[in-house]
């Protein structure tokens, strides 16, 4: 049976930050609030919770997971980015955008492309994610909540947690933050490629 908490989504309990951000040191499968949609979440390189992840959602192994960082300072180690690449990025974070880049060796295997080695690295603008990003201290591994069959993620933590008690540990009740997309783009070529248009504005890199 999940948790449920309800964190106020402009000025987060600092109570409830530490709580969820313990859940997740100790290998918990979360949903939490972004500033498109709910995602689920777990400790960076937890295998573990990453395979309930891949069970939940019926993910192959080619499946790019997004790494959830503070700052572009964090971005970094995950990420290699050029000097062109970090002035897109710096104008570009926080929001919604999700961006491919390669990956270090900072990044474990199983979240990465295995044939690519690239990753998903976002900066989220939504004060419920940042606090628990900056709680636990390191980035969060995350996945869309779209289940098996469905086009869209789902978007009501009373229903979420209906569905899915038995499958995470906490679902973070922030509030309505929507059902939409981020906008992805490839940034492993010298010439960034959209490859999906979310909720981003991304006449920048078109």
């Amino acid at each position: 049976m999940s948790q449920f908490f309800q964190i106020h989504p402009e000025n987060p309990q600092t109570r409830l930050i530490k709580q969820a951000a313990e859940i997740i040191r100790n290998g918990g499968l979360v949903v939490i609030p972004t500033d498109c949609a709910y995602a689920l979440a777990c400790r960076l390189g937890d295998k573990k919770a990453t395979e309930r992840v891949q069970r939940l959602r019926q993910l192959g192994p080619k499946h790019n997971f997004t790494l959830l960082c503070r700052d572009l300072s964090e971005l970094s180690n995950f990420a290699k980015v050029d000097n062109t690449q970090y002035r897109l990025l710096k104008a570009h974070t926080p929001g919604a955008f999700t961006f491919i880049l390669e990956g270090t060796r900072e990044v474990p295997r199983l979240l990465m492309n295995p044939k690519k080695r690239t990753i998903g690295i976002r900066v989220p603008d939504n004060a419920i994610a940042m606090a628990l990003l900056e709680e636990t201290g390191e980035p969060l591994m995350s996945s869309s909540l779209i289940l098996p069959g469905e086009d869209i993620p789902l978007s009501d933590p009373y229903e979420i947690r209906e569905r899915l008690q038995h499958e995470l540990d906490l679902v973070v009740d922030g509030g309505h933050c929507g059902f939409d997309a981020t906008t992805v783009i490839d940034m492993t070529d010298e010439v960034p490629v959209v490859l999906r248009q979310g909720v981003g504005d991304a006449s920048a890199f078109v």
